[in-house]
C-alpha cells in the first residue's frame, strides 16, 4: 500500500492510499461513517469499527492530519474530515478450475483512498 500525500488549497490537506487490496465497496460502508466528522470522533469510530478496511481507512486518516500538522502548520483538534472518498483500482484477474477442464474468473479488487480534512468553520 504506497501512501502519498497531495495539498488542494492553503486549508484542505489530503492524503492517499493506493492499491489497497479491498473491494472499492466495501471501503465505501467505512468511509462514509467518518464523513464530515470530527478528527477526534472519526479515529473513534475507526478504531471500534468492525471491519478491516477500517485500519488502512484509519491510517490514511493518521497520515492526512500527520501532513496538516507538519506542512500547513494546524491543530488537529481543530481538524475535521472535509472529504472522503474511495476509487476503483486496477483489479488483479485470477482462474479458479471448475468441473469438465473450464474455469472460471475470480476478480480481486483494489481501491485507492483518499481522505480530506480541513479546519472546522468556527476554528
Amino acid at each position: 500500500m504506497a501512501t502519498k500525500s497531495i495539498e488542494t488549497e492553503a486549508t484542505e490537506v489530503r492524503a492517499v492510499a493506493k492499491y489497497v487490496r479491498v473491494s472499492p465497496s466495501k471501503a465505501r460502508l467505512v468511509v462514509d461513517l467518518i464523513r464530515r466528522k470530527p478528527v477526534a470522533q472519526a479515529f473513534d469510530i475507526l478504531h471500534f469499527c468492525d471491519r478491516a478496511v477500517a485500519v488502512d481507512v484509519e491510517k490514511v486518516l493518521r497520515s492526512a492530519v500527520a501532513n496538516a500538522e507538519n506542512n500547513n502548520g494546524l491543530r488537529a483538534d481543530n481538524l475535521v474530515v472535509a472529504a472522503a472518498y474511495v476509487d476503483e483500482g486496477p483489479t488483479l484477474k485470477r482462474i479458479r478450475p471448475r468441473a469438465k477442464g473450464s474455469a472460471s474468473r475470480i476478480l480481486k479488487r483494489t481501491s485507492h483512498i483518499t481522505v480530506v480534512v480541513a479546519p472546522r468553520k468556527g476554528a
